[in-house]
């Protein structure tokens, strides 16, 4: 408990850091990571990867050998294929319904790219959690090691997949105001299921690395991108799937499709911002940009 508690404050420490210290370098500036915003203000992406360097300097020090390993691998992958599209982008189809398309269609972009290859890497993950996993309940009990049949398995390591790509989508779609994704995460993981040794250490992670990018991010000098936005939903994807126990995690993936599939008809930001509650949380602290 004590080296738990020890390694969360340093994961935090190392997040907040190691994303303050990307934050400030001399590439904010650059023309490579400088874009226009919503509200036709340049802004620099460079928010993205600042924030999943703080992402993987916290998931070190994960205590669970098996959590660690997935963690960097969710974070690394979704961060990484969100960087190809942020920086490399190539096509102009939009959307997970439009990659998909394009996809189709055989136009491979950097976009279809993403698409695909961040639910291979969060299988690759979700395979990693339960390979001689142990298998905790709905409200983060530990219960022994089961045998349970192949199928049953391998179900479930697709189900676990589902949360953690799901999630980095999903965290990918709110990215459209200044702090909104940032408040996302934080509220999804005050309010989540943790485990000693677990979801500790990524939990204060997050919690550092947004903390560092807060400032910036709520004045609409820098933003996320799909760099950001989808590292932070993979490393939060793995949290919940690995503190809830099989059904909840069916639930999860299932209320991520169902939002993702509801992104495609309706615009979260007229539901927020028609929403009393969700529109003082969204506008809380952002400046008007």
């Amino acid at each position: 408990m004590i080296r738990s508690i020890v390694s969360s404050a340093v994961a935090g420490l190392a997040g907040f850091a190691a994303t303050k210290a990307v934050l400030r370098s001399r590439l904010r500036t650059h023309d490579s990571v400088v874009r226009t915003n919503h509200a036709g203000r340049e802004v620099s992406l460079i928010e993205g990867p600042a924030v999943t360097a703080g992402l993987l300097a916290g998931g070190l020090l994960i205590d669970d050998p098996r959590q660690r390993a997935a963690t960097l691998l969710a974070t690394g992958a979704a961060g990484g294929l969100g960087a190809v599209d942020d920086f490399c982008e190539s096509g102009t189809s939009k959307g997970l319904r439009g990659h998909l398309s394009a996809l189709a269609r055989g136009e491979i972009t950097t976009g279809a790219i993403k698409v695909a290859g961040i639910p291979l890497a969060s299988i690759a993950a979700a395979a990693i959690l339960r390979t001689g996993s142990r298998r905790t309940g709905l409200f983060g009990c530990a219960r022994p090691d089961e045998w349970i049949s192949w199928a049953a398995k391998a179900c479930d390591i697709v189900v676990t997949g589902g949360v953690i790509a799901g999630s980095a989508n999903l965290f990918n779609l709110l990215d459209l105001r200044p702090g909104r994704t940032l408040k996302a995460g934080l509220l999804t993981v005050a309010f989540a299921d943790h485990v000693h040794g677990v979801s500790w250490a990524p939990a204060t992670a997050i919690a550092g690395a947004s903390a560092a990018a807060w400032p910036d991010d709520l004045a609409g000098e820098v933003m996320l991108g799909d760099t950001g936005a989808n590292a932070l939903g993979a490393v939060i994807g793995t949290i919940l799937a690995e503190t809830a126990d099989p059904a909840g995690r069916r639930i999860i993936l299932a209320v991520l499709v169902g939002l993702t599939l509801a992104s495609e008809k309706v615009s979260f930001t007229s539901v927020i911002e028609a929403t009393p509650g969700l529109r003082e949380i969204d506008s809380f602290g952002r400046e008007d940009v």
